[in-house]
């Protein structure tokens, strides 16, 4: 509701929904998303205007906190270079949260993990070669996943022509019928 109220963009809806209250964690499809819209410049400066108004909650919310660290770690990592180059310059508000506290009705003291994120980030932000070997190290891995992805929709077995037989050519590969030659004879010993 907040978010038709207050005519919230597409991109800062995803990151009000990856950094809400929720017990639970933002899905990586989400931040995927929103990593990929980063790319986008009017996103971007929609996305990041939300995660500093996120990071800048306190107490009860201290979900929105966290999750908008574990959000910037993989916008970092994953994200435009802009995202690190605009939390290099503003890493005071990230420093800060080492200092966050909040301890709930339980008696648990919840701000830990926001002190111990905000930790791992500045760390990170602070050393260049290790955030250059964490982007590539991410990138591998968007890509890998990509592959799987379309590895996964392409080589799904086919029923031709209303038959209940499987297209022989998309589930069996060629180490299978033995690399000889590349003619259909050649399969079956004719050559």
């Amino acid at each position: 509701m907040k978010n038709i109220v207050n005519n919230y963009s597409e991109a800062e809806i995803k990151v009000r929904e990856a950094t809400s209250n929720d017990p639970w964690g933002p899905s990586s499809s989400l931040m995927t998303e929103i990593a990929d819209l980063t790319y986008n410049v009017v996103a971007f400066s929609e996305i990041m205007s939300m995660v500093w108004k996120r990071l800048n909650d306190h107490g009860k919310n201290w979900r929105h906190v966290y999750k908008a660290l574990t959000l910037l770690d993989y916008l970092i990592k994953t994200g435009s270079e802009r995202v690190a180059q605009q939390c290099r310059e503003n890493i005071f508000a990230i420093q800060t949260l080492k200092d966050f506290q909040y301890i709930d009705r339980d008696g648990k003291d919840q701000g830990i993990n926001v002190r111990e994120k905000s930790k791992q980030l500045v760390a990170l932000l602070k050393d260049e070669e290790r955030l250059k070997a964490e982007r590539v190290q991410a990138l591998k891995t968007k890509e890998r996943m990509a592959q799987v992805a379309t590895g996964m929709s392409s080589n799904q077995i086919t029923f031709g022509r209303g038959s209940s037989q499987p297209n022989l050519s998309t589930t069996y590969s060629e180490q299978e019928y033995g690399k000889a030659g590349g003619s259909p004879a050649s399969y079956h010993g004719c050559e």
